[in-house]
């Protein structure tokens, strides 16, 4: 039977994270948003960055998801109930969706093999209707 998370101190770096957290639309590595933290002046070190977006992603406060390189990067989601994300390998733009036919198929497969509290994450990467539409207007290299 698994706990649950500890509840987590809340200091003026885990303040700073999460206001940061706040002002981004899209998916972010720990590192940039260590950067983004200094070049606004938050004195934190990169590891304690680290370690409040793992607590925080543990307390269900933001997503994660590994990007096309598979670093974890994260996101506070306005969509508070399980979902899914289309991501652009490009910009990384990010759009929430419900998928009620991955629901149903994945408590289907579950069932079929046996299996109990299960959990699962659906990511969707291609390039998004911008990217795309600037992937076009570009010359071929040649």
């Amino acid at each position: 039977m698994s706990q649950a998370p500890a509840a987590q101190r809340v200091t003026k770096q885990r303040l700073a994270v999460g206001a940061a957290l706040d002002t981004l639309d899209d998916f972010v590595s720990t590192q940039e948003l260590y950067r983004l933290l200094h070049q606004n002046g938050v004195s934190v070190s990169l590891a304690t960055t680290y370690r409040i977006l793992a607590s925080m992603a543990e307390e269900g406060l933001v997503d994660t998801l590994r990007n096309g390189e598979g670093e974890a990067v994260y996101r506070r989601c306005s969509v508070a109930s399980h979902h899914h994300h289309l991501l652009c390998r490009n910009c990384g733009k990010a759009v929430e969706i419900e998928a009620p036919a991955v629901e149903s198929w994945a408590a289907r497969t579950a069932k079929e093999h046996g299996f109990t509290e299960v959990q699962h994450t659906v990511e969707i990467y291609g390039l998004c209707a911008e990217c795309t539409a600037l992937k076009k207007a570009s010359p071929p290299a040649l």
